[in-house]
């Protein structure tokens, strides 16, 4: 948990509020998993499959749900080869905390199984 701490503390001042406001919300709202820097940037993970997280990207800050290509939720961007979806936000006021719970909460329900990706020739397969 230390690690995303730092992470969130060196942004600019605007970000690091969003990406505050995110984990809050996130920590809340995700109960069960664990959470890490991966590939860089804060995760948080359900049984060693990566769920959600946040990044910098471009002076925005990105909310990517690994799952989120097969919510029913409206409101994420597909992006990538696989189930990933994401939102980004520009300032704190962006953030709609209704919506990030309700994907929350389908992201506990659906969980692609990135874990084994690799092992599976680069084929998702849905674990619930």
């Amino acid at each position: 948990m230390e690690e995303i701490k730092d992470y969130i503390n060196v942004l600019e001042i605007k970000q690091r509020k969003i990406c505050q406001k995110l984990q809050n919300i996130i920590e809340k709202n995700l109960s069960n998993n664990h959470s890490k820097l991966f590939h860089g940037s804060p995760v948080w993970f359900i049984n060693e499959n990566p769920i959600v997280g946040f990044s910098q990207k471009q002076g925005k800050i990105s909310l990517l749900f690994w799952s989120g290509q097969s919510f029913e939720e409206s409101g994420l961007k597909p992006i990538g080869k696989f189930k990933a979806a994401e939102i980004a936000y520009n300032e704190i006021s962006d953030i709609d905390e209704h919506k990030i719970v309700l994907w929350l909460e389908e992201s506990k329900r659906i969980i692609w199984d990135y874990k084994n990706i690799k092992k599976n020739m680069g084929e998702l397969e849905l674990l619930r």
